[in-house]
């Protein structure tokens, strides 16, 4: 960018205070930049470093503690950011949820729903923007997935770090992807008993790749750490197994698991009944890019595309962290920092030096290479789970669309595409706007799941937008 603000300190919006937002605001700040640091949370520190809430777990209270990831990491970013508020170099814009960028001339917009009730809006404006805005869950349907306790892998692990109450105290944890591990274990600190951790994956996929594991010792370790967890607590670990059906009446009361065969269908005779009170069950994430789909930013598959700076292909607009690709918060952190350097270069007038972040790109180029492996690993969800949904299962869950419904829009009339099959199903059309149950809908209907483009980026009153908030613009 053209630097003309010769008179004031130039603005960086960071969307996103998790590893990546938090490592491009320190670089970004440290190097003469104001950052105005927005994030839909009440505190800085995203899923990852999520701090204990309030209540029976948080500070102070009774509940169970959940041993925190990287204590070091999260208290030498907690104490840079406290001096960079201090200094008024940061500006952390909490609880403020993004639901449209907007570029005008010179600089962008950053509109954002306030606080809990998401009512009213404000609007602030910056020279540039970094998206750092992280991932959603996957989450295949099966019958029986929307019984009380039944919740996502992701949201389990939340109420855990939190300090929250669980939905129960026996546990089983389904699904595939590497969030499983630090799930199940933090379940059994939170006090949970873990029946089983059921990964649809095989341990082969983890043997071809020995070579690409034993260049991140530190993975390796952290892997073997939640191992070793599981089965101090005697935890069943049930690989090439998946979840066919959750039973219950008014709550859960158990699930049954199968064996999959080199097809992905369950092996006839397999099936075994788990007793349990809690399921969490996640298939991995994918990649949050309504805000960059938004300001037209170019995606790589599900991901948005950067290049080795961190820019995306909209000039002023940068993207870190899992929103270019999920691969864990020491990737994010790594990408964060080149983001934020090199936007602090170029807000600056001056041309960024590669050399200045050579250790995190090395980080960052080692980190890629082993989540591309483990993503190969775990591979696919198995081909032929649509098959095991019934027809009275709800597959979206705002507007209770079944798999019935969905099929029906398919094969009778003639839907061919995901969004043919909103129109007709209205399936996506709820309060998530399909990013809970869009790949769940796809994998039914048959159809390429591809990333959507929603804007607003979340539900917003028709009172924002008939009177939207005329933007500030911070000193």
């Amino acid at each position: 960018m053209t630097d003309t603000r010769t008179e004031r300190t130039a603005v960086l919006a960071v969307v996103g205070a998790g590893p990546a937002g938090l490592a491009a605001a320190l670089a970004a700040a440290s190097r003469g930049v104001r950052v105005l640091l927005l994030d839909s949370a009440p505190a800085a520190g995203g899923q990852f470093y999520r701090q204990s809430a309030t209540g029976p777990g948080g500070p102070g209270g009774p509940g169970p503690r959940v041993p925190a990831h990287q204590r070091r990491t999260w208290d030498r970013l907690r104490t840079a950011l406290d001096a960079h508020l201090a200094a008024g170099r940061v500006v952390h814009l909490s609880e403020r949820h993004v639901w449209c960028l907007e570029r005008e001339s010179g600089g962008f917009v950053v509109h954002a729903l306030l606080g809990p009730e998401q009512e009213e809006s404000s609007a602030v404006r910056a020279d540039a923007m970094l998206l750092a805005t992280g991932g959603y869950e996957k989450v295949l349907p099966f019958p029986g997935w929307t019984l009380p306790g039944v919740v996502t892998a992701g949201g389990a692990q939340a109420l855990t770090k939190g300090g929250l109450v669980l939905p129960g105290r026996t546990a089983v944890v389904a699904g595939s992807g590497p969030l499983l591990l630090p799930v199940a274990a933090g379940l059994a600190a939170a006090g949970a008993r873990v029946a089983a951790l059921v990964e649809s994956a095989g341990p082969a996929g983890f043997a071809r790749r020995a070579g690409t594991w034993a260049t991140t010792p530190v993975k390796l370790a952290e892997g073997a750490a939640y191992a070793g967890r599981l089965l101090r607590g005697r935890t069943t670990v049930m690989t090439r197994h998946m979840v066919v059906a959750a039973h219950g009446g008014e709550r859960l009361e158990a699930v049954t698991v199968a064996a999959s065969d080199a097809g992905g269908g369950p092996v006839p005779g397999s099936e075994r009944r788990l007793v349990c009170d809690v399921l969490a069950v996640g298939h991995g994430l994918l990649p949050h890019t309504d805000l960059a789909a938004g300001l037209g930013c170019r995606l790589d598959g599900t991901g948005v595309e950067v290049d080795d700076e961190q820019r995306t292909d909209v000039p002023g607009v940068w993207a870190a962290g899992e929103t270019t690709g999920v691969g864990g918060a020491a990737l994010s952190l790594a990408e964060g920092h080149i983001a934020g350097r090199s936007a602090a270069a170029r807000l600056t007038g001056r041309i960024p030096d590669p050399r200045g972040w050579a250790a995190a790109a090395r980080s960052r180029a080692r980190l890629r290479r082993f989540f591309a492996a483990l993503e190969a690993a775990y591979g696919d969800p198995p081909a032929r789970w649509p098959e095991r949904v019934a027809d009275d299962t709800v597959v979206c869950r705002c507007e209770e669309v079944t798999a019935g419904a969905v099929r029906e829009a398919v094969g009778t009339l003639g839907a061919g595409d995901l969004r043919t099959v909103k129109l007709l199903t209205r399936a996506g059309m709820g309060w998530c706007q399909g990013r809970m149950c869009e790949p769940g809908v796809a994998g039914v209907a048959g159809c390429a799941l591809t990333p959507a483009r929603r804007m607003p980026a979340r539900p917003v009153p028709l009172g924002v937008l008939a009177a939207p908030p005329d933007p500030t613009t911070p000193r």
